[in-house]
């Protein structure tokens, strides 16, 4: 058996940091720059023999084992640092000009920020338990808290598994539940519950109904519920079993120096998950200089139930919305609709809507793009290139797949500025907005 060895570490990658020895060109999990560690043969950290100065005590008991959480052991300052790091790391790998080293970062309250989580409900030792995944495996990981999360919410899974523990109706469809998914508004006054259930799974008359009533007595702040069908290979077969309560939540989001806008999010329908930084993400996105974007004609692709395109239609004489979900799809024309008949939300594919905008004239002052982590791809960016709009705002949920994008419109494109938004403390994931703006030489091509 081949001994430890101790190692120091040096630069930082996803989920963990990297020695500076060529022998030993691991990842490492839990360590921070600069500590000295003990490592196994297999490359597993076995103890800190000397700890960064920025390493704390992880606020949540489950963290190490959990798989939710990477960065709770470092002071919040190193984990935004890290993230700059990796970020502009991923940028200069796939030749994006441009960037500085030192990225502007905005942050918040690192803890209590999700509005959404998502937990595992199963049987242990006879007992009903909530939790997440093992890291790195998808064996069950009972929990008693989630820091993380906004503070109404693990409160209302445990009143939910007690009401199971004594009502035959909760017991039940908690029995049937694989998962459960809680979403709560910007107050916190109202939650929104989808319970996702396997698709053969009965539904007795009354019998959801009667538990919704029953946790409402002990959970008041339950807006409405529903159980929707779960296969475990292929997910949500988009079948719902039952239904109760309100169909959504209206979110309200604070705008720059002007009344808050409130959005009506269904139940299912994506929005962004960090409680306290919607509002300036809004901004970053909608605004320059301390002033609202504005021109005759935006595009918001990706569009969601828009965020972006409500806030861009006080300033754009038009504004075009494009998104493929037929969730959020719905919410943003029922939106739209009471915006004016110059704005329109179109539910297609971005690249469905790329494709039929390049025959006509119909140009954009800006186009503002914010696809899911596999990225707007590069038949999109070829099409955007076509189309030559004077500005993009791409928001990005995954910096590999921004350095690609971003690499292939540079030829046309330069970075005007780059901001990392932490939506996801504790967490190695990145949120980046890249503004973008057309060459002189480009914009003279096209004329």
């Amino acid at each position: 058996m081949s001994e430890n060895k101790v190692v120091r570490l040096r630069l930082p990658l996803y989920g963990g940091l990297t020695t500076d020895s060529p022998d030993h060109a691991i990842q490492l999990p839990f360590v921070l720059r600069k500590e000295l560690v003990e490592v196994s043969a297999d490359g597993q950290l076995v103890r800190v023999l000397e700890p960064a100065k920025e390493r704390v005590e992880p606020r949540c008991p489950h963290f190490g084992t959990c798989g939710g959480c990477q960065y709770q052991m470092m002071e919040y300052e190193e984990q935004v640092d890290i993230k700059r790091v990796l970020l502009y790391q991923e940028l200069h790998k796939a030749g994006v000009e441009g960037p500085a080293a030192f990225i502007p970062a905005h942050s918040a309250e690192p803890y209590g920020y999700r509005n959404r989580i998502r937990v595992r409900i199963q049987r242990v030792d006879g007992a009903l338990e909530f939790g997440y995944n093992i890291r790195t495996t998808t064996e069950f990981l009972p929990i008693a808290t989630c820091p993380i999360s906004a503070p109404n919410l693990i409160p209302t899974v445990e009143a939910l598994l007690a009401l199971g523990a004594q009502d035959r109706d909760a017991e039940y469809w908690l029995n049937a539940t694989a998962e459960l998914e809680l979403f709560t508004n910007d107050d916190l006054s109202r939650i929104q519950l989808t319970f996702f259930v396997a698709p053969r799974t009965k539904a007795p008359q009354g019998s959801f109904t009667r538990m919704m009533n029953a946790l409402q007595q002990r959970a008041p702040q339950v807006a409405g519920a529903a159980a929707a069908a779960f296969d475990p290979r292929t997910g949500p077969t988009g079948r719902i079993l039952a239904e109760h309560g309100a169909a959504g939540l209206n979110y309200k989001v604070p705008v720059f120096s002007q009344e808050d806008q409130s959005y009506w999010i269904s139940r299912g329908g994506f929005f962004q998950v960090n409680r306290f930084l919607i509002g300036e993400l809004v901004k970053l996105v909608t605004t320059s200089d301390g002033k609202a974007r504005s021109g005759a004609l935006a595009w918001d692709l990706f569009a969601g139930v828009g965020l972006f395109s409500r806030i861009l239609a006080r300033s754009f004489a038009q504004v075009t919305a494009v998104e493929s979900s037929p969730i959020a799809s719905t919410d943003l024309a029922a939106a739209f609709k009471k915006l004016g008949l110059q704005h329109r939300a179109v539910a297609e594919t971005t690249l469905a809507f790329l494709q039929k905008a390049i025959t006509q004239r119909e140009r954009p002052d800006l186009i503002v793009l914010d696809p899911p982590r596999a990225g707007a791809g590069l038949e999109v960016c070829a099409l955007l290139d076509r189309i030559a709009a004077p500005q993009i705002v791409y928001v990005s949920c995954d910096p590999t797949t921004l350095a690609r994008d971003l690499a292939a419109l540079q030829s046309t494109y330069r970075i005007e500025a780059l901001h990392l938004v932490d939506l996801f403390p504790q967490t190695f994931h990145i949120e980046t907005v890249a503004i973008l703006t057309r060459t002189t030489s480009s914009l003279r091509s096209t004329l």
